[in-house]
């Protein structure tokens, strides 16, 4: 985020539009562009949703992690600003029964280390929420590659039926076959805590009352950010070149 600004993403709206050919359209929302928003992100019924996927930038400050957070939507359709930033406390405050969060941005799997609650950062904060699992990365990621290693990663996780942790192994491994993501910088930093061995029970009678189907996918993904003061220790998603 250099000059104080975040880059515009642009293979997050692929992401999205992958991951959501993979999932029942009943029982999926997209949250995309100006949708995308903190208060949207911060609505009870998101603690409906089996999986909670988010495309887009974060930030970490190692120091203060309550201070860390992801990056939604920070303008609303009239160009009015916003606060699109959902930091650490607010993720504490939901309340989810999600089987899987996934966060598609920039080193959202570190934290600082505090005494008697180990790593404290976002994937402790969506866990301590009621999730019974987090995908998150380690390092800044690449855009693309970030996009291309979801869309395996679903397919895996949502076709085949396998488990999560599966899932991100298969699609860690169709990345290491391609030439161009072989590298380990572009698949290896994506991990997953939590539960490792629950599978996701996709439901896709779309007969069935709407109150007996579970909400199975709510994505949220920004393209474009405009320019928001710099925390000082900050990570983004990265563009591919």
């Amino acid at each position: 985020m250099r000059d104080g600004s975040l880059g515009r993403l642009l293979y997050a709206k692929e992401e999205a539009d992958a991951i959501s050919a993979f999932a029942p359209w009943s029982t999926t929302i997209v949250a995309e562009g100006f949708d995308a928003t903190r208060e949207r992100a911060m609505r009870p019924d998101v603690g409906q949703y089996q999986i909670v996927h988010f495309a887009t930038h974060g930030f970490l400050d190692s120091e203060h992690p309550a201070l860390s957070g992801i990056v939604l939507t920070m303008v609303d359709q009239n160009g009015i600003r916003t606060d699109g930033m959902m930091a650490l406390h607010d993720v504490y405050s939901l309340d989810l029964s999600a089987q899987l969060i996934v966060l598609s941005a920039c080193q959202t799997a570190l934290g600082k280390e505090i005494k008697g609650e180990g790593l404290v950062g976002l994937t402790h904060g969506f866990l301590s929420a009621g999730s019974n699992s987090v995908v998150s990365s380690l390092w800044k990621v690449d855009d693309k590659a970030t996009a291309v290693l979801m869309a395996e990663f679903y397919q895996a996780m949502l076709e085949t039926g396998a488990a999560p942790s599966t899932a991100l192994r298969s699609a860690k491994l169709k990345m290491i076959r391609d030439k161009r993501w072989g590298a380990p910088y572009y698949w290896a930093g994506f991990v997953l805590e939590g539960e490792y061995a629950n599978h996701i029970s996709i439901d896709r009678h779309r007969w069935l009352p709407a109150a007996l189907v579970l909400l199975t996918l709510l994505i949220f993904t920004v393209a474009i950010i405009l320019s928001i003061t710099k925390p000082k220790h900050c990570s983004l998603r990265s563009h591919s070149t």
